[in-house]
């Protein structure tokens, strides 16, 4: 008697205990979802006191699971940061993954516009759409009162060509037809208004 074989595109697998559970599409990587309120600091507190780690996940599943019930901008009140970075990647200057980076920035005037640039980022991210993959360290949505923005953040600010190629392909991704710019961290550490470096 022939074994049955599963059926392509079966979206089940037995456990142990013989219940079926849906299928988990594996990520290459880990990705961690942070949150950030700035909108009531402490007084006196230094940045990143107000940073939580929200959530680690390495499946497609897991991703629309946040995405769906959580991770959208528009939802943010003012003031406040969605972060995706690689697990083990802190959104801060001082991380060792960060701290010779740099990041690429679009503003936005809608939260539409907003949600829609996030999603395409990251499915791009953990779809590892970008040919300098390991060049990125994660995505920043920030929602403020006169108007949006989104940066993606690398990690060799001073490697143009892989910096210049990350921009091409994010505008791109994106959909944006005006120019986006890439800022140095050590450049926004030391001045208010930071020049960008490179633009596409």
């Amino acid at each position: 008697m022939a074994t049955e074989t599963a059926t392509e595109g079966s979206a089940t697998e037995a456990t142990a205990t013989g219940v079926e559970k849906p299928l988990q599409h594996k990520l290459e990587r880990k990705w961690t979802f942070w949150f950030d309120n700035q909108s009531k600091p402490k007084q006196g507190a230094a940045w990143g006191t107000s940073l939580r780690k929200v959530y680690t996940f390495d499946t497609v599943e897991e991703f629309w699971c946040l995405y769906d019930q959580i991770f959208k901008p528009s939802k943010l009140p003012g003031n406040a940061d969605f972060h995706l970075f690689k697990a083990g990647v802190e959104p801060k200057w001082e991380d060792p993954e960060c701290a010779n980076g740099g990041k690429w920035s679009v503003t936005c005037g809608r939260k539409a516009i907003l949600d829609t640039i996030w999603l395409e980022t990251l499915m791009a991210l953990i779809g590892e759409q970008f040919d300098e993959a390991d060049e990125i360290c994660g995505v920043v949505a920030s929602v403020r009162q006169r108007q949006d923005k989104l940066a993606l953040w690398t990690k060799s600010a001073t490697n143009e060509a892989a910096q210049m190629s990350i921009g091409k392909k994010w505008k791109e991704i994106i959909d944006v037809t005006e120019k986006i710019t890439y800022s140095f961290h050590d450049d926004s550490r030391r001045e208010r208004s930071v020049k960008g470096r490179y633009n596409v």
